[in-house]
């Protein structure tokens, strides 16, 4: 377990690796019949794999939301010491 504290975009980085994986998986799933000289998939099934590049930008939206975060730097608390 690591102690580290959640980044603002650490959550989109997670929602995009998951989306991307899906994609990825359809697309073999898809394109594997082709190979195969098996029956065709349903068109549908083409546009689940239209998934993976969803994801890479979520993915790449939550690394960009993170880095600004980091660039601002910490956040300051209006009390004086």
């Amino acid at each position: 377990m690591t102690t580290e504290t959640p980044q603002p975009g650490d959550a989109l980085v997670r929602v995009g690796a998951i989306l991307f994986l899906i994609g990825a998986v359809a697309t073999v799933v898809t394109v594997a019949p082709l190979f195969l000289h098996l029956t065709r998939l349903p068109t549908p099934a083409y546009f689940v794999c239209m998934v993976m590049p969803l994801g890479f930008a979520v993915a790449l939206v939550g690394l960009l939301k993170s880095a600004r975060s980091q660039r601002r730097g910490p956040v300051r608390t209006g009390q004086a010491s």
